[in-house]
Formats: C-alpha cells, structure tokens, sequence
C-alpha cells in the first residue's frame, strides 16, 4: 500500500475514534480506573490457603449432588402474610467444585421469602460463602455477587453449583477469578438462586424485577442467619454480570422504595442487557443465539401472557422443551448462528412478537431512579466490535446518561472486547470480560464513606 493510503487509512481510523469517544458518557465522579488484575492477584495468598487446606471430595460426596436434589429445597408452605427477606431455614454446607472441596470457606444454603411480580409472596433459594482468615464477620462488607448464570432449568443455580452439582456450567466457572479477587479482600459473598433452585419448572432468570427482589431479600436473609454474624451496618455492594447484572441494575432502581434500610455503598455492572428487545435482535444468528433464545424462555414464567408455544413451529417447541430443563452449559450452545425466525411460525423475528413487547418494557433498565448515595460502576463492551458484543453498546451509553439525568453517581468505563484485544492479549481481554478489572473500583467505592 502506497505512503498517502497507509495515511488516508490512518486518518480515518482516529476519526472514527474520536467520533465514537465523544458519544461517550463523561465520567461523573472521581474514581479508580479499571486495571487488569495480575495473576498473583487472583491467586492471592487466600486463594492458595485455600488449596493448601482443602482435599478432594470422597466419591460420595462427589456423586451425590450430581445424581438427586438436595431435600434443602422442599418448600414450606407460606401463609401470605411473610415479610420480604424473612430467612426460612439454613443449612451450613461445604463448598465443592470439580469435586474439590477448598479450605478456609464457610458457606450456607438459605431458603427466604421474596416478592413475586404481582406482588405476593414467593420463595427463592442462595448461598453465602464467607473467607475464613480470622477477621471478625460482624466488620465484613458484604458482596450480593449475581453470576452471569442464565439457566432456566432447576438445579443450574448458585446454591447448587457451588455444592457440586453443576461442576461444568460456564458462568461458575467465569466467577472464579471475581470471587478469588473478593475474598482476598475479605468480603463476605451472598448470592441468590432467582428462585427455589430445587424447583422443577421453568425459572424465570430473566426477568429483571424479580431478579432484584431476590437479590436484595437474599443479603436481608442473609444478616439473620446466626451462625454467620454478618452486620447490618456493614457495607453493602452489588456487583452484576451478564444476566446476574440485569437483575443488579434493577435493585439499584428499587432499593430505595423496596430495601431502604440495606447499607448498600457501591454497585458494578459488567456486561448486563439493559433492552432485551435490542438485545435478542443483535444475538439472532449470532454466536449467542441460544441465549436469545434462552432469555425468552426465562423470561415467560413471570410474563406467563408471552405464550411462547404458541409462535413456535415444530422445530422450535422441541428446542424450548429442551431447553426449560437445562443448565445454560452445554445447552445454551447449541444454537450458534442459527436465525431464530426459522424456529417461530411465519418466519417471524422474536424481538418483533407482539406477545413478547410488555416483557421487553417492563425489563429496560433506566427508567428509574437510581438508589440515593450509591456509586455505581458499568463497564460494559465499548464498541460492537467482536463476536461476544452481542449487547449493543449505545444501550449502556444511554442507560448511563438516563441515571444521571435523575441524579445518579454513575461512573461509566467501557470495557475493549475487540477481536484486536482478543488476539493481542487475551488474558486481559478475559479477565475484563468477567469484570475483574472493576475490583479496585469496587473495593474503592464500596467502604468511601
């Protein structure tokens, strides 16, 4: 190539960046910026402890979460009258993963009462999981951490997966580096299940205001569990990936009206769907159309008028029926680049069904109004630039500037998920993908009185 086109090419190369940097959000707030964690971050001297003090799970301990359903999730029956967060049980257990059971970690299953849709009062499922390194957990701040877990089928949730009876699903192993980064910082873990994970039918994962409901009743579950001492006055953060993140930015929005007494300081979202209809129109024949397709199944058990059977073609009803039943790894795979119109009667788009529109508007996120006091952290991808940008970037942009518009403390640092970044450093490239470049942030913010 000729001097004058290497030059014309250039030029218009940082053209386009300083068009698209100046769509950007300016930064509300002085703050850390995200920095790609080194190795012997994550593999930090707990971490290592907690190698050093685990063992491998007998065959028994092994076999038995992968073969049948913990008795734990047995429901009560509930009056109707139950007070959201109200602790229904809990049970000590042990955290086990790939059969190995690590060291220097306390963990419970919690069963709490929540708040459906409609209001009424409903049961979900979690898990805390506290470091234990001899700090006082009464003086803990307190993570409620939403994986990027889309399962919509039972036992595929984080009670269950971190007590070994999902040892392979994708986002489990995709929170191993943020956990690893947060308990070294000490912090205790509570996350929700988004509904009783024993629970045969269909979750709803997706929809984002249960989500929330669950999230925000499981930390309030969780400070009346005894044995664990968390505080109420501790610090509370919220930190959301994926789909974990779409039920987080929604507790932003309701914590105030919902959970006003949570002492909750600082909030990240990495990678959250804020427009599902934009979002199932850009994964669509994509690498992610199993997770388009995956989300509208998720989102029908609280949407029930979607009637998602009824626009399928024979094609179509057989890949929902598998799909209700499964974890999200494999299953979730299973549709790569395939056009979602040739599973729905008509050839008709699923982002355009007239059934589907009141569950896509009653997800988009920045509608409301942020809760008072918390700095909050999106770091979603920058551009739509590689196969994994399958949420349109002008989304995050726009939810930015709707929660500051309404006062919100936002900080907005975009994320590179290139295919440049990809092929040039991939391990910061995936370690971003998980948000784990957000943690100083976090940490920052999370105590910052």
């Amino acid at each position: 190539m000729k001097a004058k086109s290497w030059l014309t090419a250039l030029l218009t190369v940082v053209s386009a960046l300083a068009i698209s940097t100046s769509l950007l959000p300016a930064p509300a707030q002085a703050a850390p910026p995200n920095r790609t964690p080194q190795v012997t971050e994550i593999f930090n001297g707990f971490v290592i402890g907690t190698f050093q003090h685990g063992r491998m799970g007998s065959p028994d301990e092994v076999l038995t979460p992968l073969l049948s359903t913990d008795p734990f999730y047995r429901e009560p029956r509930l009056t109707g009258s139950e007070k959201a967060g109200t602790l229904l049980k809990a049970k000590k257990v042990a955290v086990q993963f790939l059969g190995f059971r690590p060291g220097d970690v306390d963990a419970y299953k919690i069963m709490y009462v929540t708040t459906a849709l409609d209001g009424r009062p409903d049961i979900s499922t979690g898990l805390i999981m506290i470091p234990r390194d001899g700090r006082d957990n009464a003086k803990r701040p307190i993570v409620s951490y939403q994986m990027a877990n889309d399962s919509v089928g039972a036992n595929c949730h984080p009670s269950a997966m971190w007590t070994g009876s999902d040892p392979m699903d994708g986002s489990s192993w995709s929170a191993l580096g943020p956990l690893a980064q947060l308990f070294g910082k000490g912090y205790a873990v509570v996350m929700s299940d988004v509904g009783n994970n024993g629970d045969k039918k269909p979750h709803g994962v997706f929809a984002g205001k249960y989500n929330a409901r669950t999230s925000l009743d499981a930390v309030r579950a969780a400070l009346t569990v005894r044995d664990a001492r968390l505080s109420s006055t501790a610090p509370v953060g919220l930190f959301g990936i994926a789909g974990g993140g779409v039920g987080t930015g929604h507790a932003l929005e309701i914590k105030d009206q919902y959970a006003p007494e949570l002492n909750i300081t600082a909030a990240v979202l990495e990678g959250m769907v804020p427009n599902y209809r934009n979002f199932i129109a850009t994964a669509d024949g994509s690498v992610g159309s199993g997770f388009a397709m995956a989300t509208l199944l998720g989102l029908e058990p609280h949407y029930p008028d979607m009637r998602i059977d009824d626009h399928l073609n024979q094609a179509g009803r057989a890949v929902a029926d598998y799909y209700r039943t499964q974890c999200q790894t494999p299953a979730y795979f299973t549709l790569p680049l395939v056009p979602l119109k040739t599973l729905f009667k008509g050839n008709q788009s699923p982002a355009n069904i007239k059934a589907f529109q009141r569950a896509y508007r009653d997800n988009v996120m920045g509608t409301g109004t942020p809760a008072k006091g918390v700095r909050t952290l999106v770091a979603s991808c920058v551009a739509d630039d590689s196969p994994m940008s399958l949420v349109p970037a002008a989304d995050s942009r726009k939810l930015v500037r709707a929660w500051r518009s309404r006062g919100g403390r936002v900080d907005y640092q975009p994320t590179d998920c290139s295919m440049v970044k990809f092929i040039t450093d991939m391990y910061g490239w995936g370690t971003d993908l998980f948000g784990m470049q957000t943690v100083d942030w976090f940490a920052a913010n999370l105590t910052r009185r």
